[in-house]
């Protein structure tokens, strides 16, 4: 048997933040994303292209708790990856603005990353593709 799909597209990326205001200055002043929604402290929405990036601050209902108790938090691994341009520059601009970097720069068959942290320590990843 074969599952039908219900997926009707992808919606966009949540990430828990401690700090919705704090957030969207990061993610609009620090990267450029566009300000769709603003309802802090619970809830706010970026974009960028056709990427949304959801934030979801304390009471915020995609940041309530599991049934079964464990709370929902900021960090981790899973995370949105930006394409961008020269990304050795990028870098530099970045680390002069006071941005956090958990990593050094990685460069691999498919291209160039490294991994970008917000005020939350949620990672974004940047990345150059091959040529």
């Amino acid at each position: 048997m074969t599952a039908e799909s219900f997926v009707l597209s992808l919606w966009g990326v949540r990430y828990q933040v401690k700090d919705v205001n704090r957030s969207l200055e990061f993610h609009t002043q620090k990267l450029g994303f566009k300000l769709d929604h603003k309802r802090p402290p619970a809830f706010a929405q970026v974009s960028s292209g056709h990427l949304k990036l959801i934030l979801s601050g304390p009471g915020a209902s995609g940041s309530r708790p599991m049934p079964d108790g464990p709370a929902q938090a900021s960090g981790g691994w899973n995370r949105v990856t930006l394409q961008v341009a020269d990304l050795p520059s990028r870098i530099e601009a970045l680390k002069t603005a006071g941005l956090h970097f958990r990593n050094r720069m990685e460069a691999g068959p498919g291209g160039k990353q490294i991994l970008l942290e917000d005020p939350d320590g949620n990672p974004i990843e940047l990345f150059e593709p091959a040529e």
